[in-house]
């Protein structure tokens, strides 16, 4: 199983990823706030993620790690 790791205080929630992902497994949190003031991504189904990194590839931040 894969593990991903999002830097929640990095992460603008552009939406960027969450668009990539083709298993629909990223959102943005709906109470959750970085310092910035922005809402970060998570992941909601850890155990669905395949680990393509298409998210992490995605992100201009590069806030996102996948690890096999």
């Amino acid at each position: 199983m894969a593990k991903v790791t999002i830097n929640e205080e990095l992460c603008k929630g552009c939406e960027l990823c969450i668009r990539a992902c083709p298993k629909k497994i990223l959102v943005l949190s709906d109470t959750k706030l970085n310092s910035k003031g922005y809402h970060p991504c998570e992941i909601t189904d850890m155990s669905a993620c395949i680990a393509c990194a298409a998210c992490a590839r995605t992100c201009p931040d590069v806030v996102i790690e996948i690890e096999k």
